[in-house]
């Protein structure tokens, strides 16, 4: 693996290779046998603000030898209009690799392509897939390694946003159930379904049905970063999809609430039921270090 991009890309074995990986750093931490980032530095070119996932690559990259460098848009040339691709090509011969936190899945794409160094998504407007392979992990963690196989995944809310599209791409990988419940405004165009072409990915504007016996329930900020002026438009839509105790009524019983963060108590999601899962949610918080860190050694390879 030279990149990570999107779960699109990603193999069913690569995707079950990381996720134990990352169990292996994680009972390893602080004494890892090997490490495979000795003697590099590494980029962060963030256009979005961040706390888990600025923190978790900052550490992970440390704790594998290597030399993190946060470079905010705001104080290099992209942020005054320089191409990607002009900085990708001086930064392909000044550092070893980059994570990129930003808008457009085309400007990850395209610093891969222009800087020949191992690049990473770290957050698109398109993907998510650093906070997917966390949550499998997580998963695991709780039910059992491989236990998502015979599982059905809820998700709750916009269901056209990054972690959405990543969880589609993670359930035709993997082949469980995935249950997307959103209005009918934000659910996912036609074309990007038969892009998908997975028979076992529901579709539906009843949040009952989307968590009906549902083993993980999923939600994320019906405002995503950018879309802070849709603020007063987009909650009147999505109050029927908040994650509350009458709601976890139709889901298994033995389910688990899962949040990327930040949370909006009172929102998608309410103090009461934030708060019973939170061990398992920051859980999930913290495993956004060794599922990074799992795909760090494996591009370092």
């Amino acid at each position: 693996m030279n990149n990570l991009l999107s779960i699109q890309q990603l193999k069913e074995e690569e995707i079950v290779a990381l996720l134990a990986d990352g169990h292996r750093l994680k009972a390893e931490r602080g004494h890892h046998s090997q490490l495979p980032l000795i003697g590099q530095s590494w980029g962060l070119i963030f256009s979005k603000s961040s706390t888990r996932t600025r923190v978790s690559f900052e550490v992970g990259i440390r704790e594998l030898g290597g030399s993190p460098m946060f470079l905010s848009t705001h104080d290099i040339q992209l942020g005054r209009g320089e191409p990607i691709k002009d900085t990708a090509r001086v930064l392909g011969r000044m550092i070893h690799g980059v994570t990129i936190r930003t808008f457009a899945q085309s400007d990850v794409e395209d610093f891969a392509q222009y800087s020949g160094i191992p690049t990473i998504n770290a957050l698109t407007d398109e993907e998510h897939p650093c906070q997917i392979l966390a949550d499998l992990m997580t998963i695991e963690e709780i039910f059992g390694v491989n236990s998502w196989k015979s599982m059905k995944i809820a998700f709750l809310g916009d269901v056209d946003n990054n972690m959405a599209h990543s969880w589609m791409w993670a359930a035709k990988r993997l082949g469980f159930t995935l249950a997307l419940g959103g209005p009918k405004a934000y659910q996912p165009s036609a074309e990007y379904r038969s892009k998908i072409d997975c028979d076992h990915i529901i579709y539906t504007t009843d949040p009952e049905e989307a968590v009906r016996e549902a083993t993980v329930i999923n939600t994320d900020t019906w405002i995503s970063m950018g879309q802070e002026a849709e603020h007063g438009t987009k909650e009147p839509h999505f109050l029927p999809y908040q994650v509350n105790n009458q709601l976890l009524k139709a889901a298994a019983s033995d389910a688990i609430v899962l949040h990327c963060l930040p949370a909006y108590r009172g929102m998608e999601i309410t103090e009461e039921v934030l708060e019973q899962f939170a061990p398992v949610i920051f859980q999930e918080a913290e495993n956004r270090l060794h599922a990074q860190k799992s795909v760090l050694c494996a591009i370092a390879r």
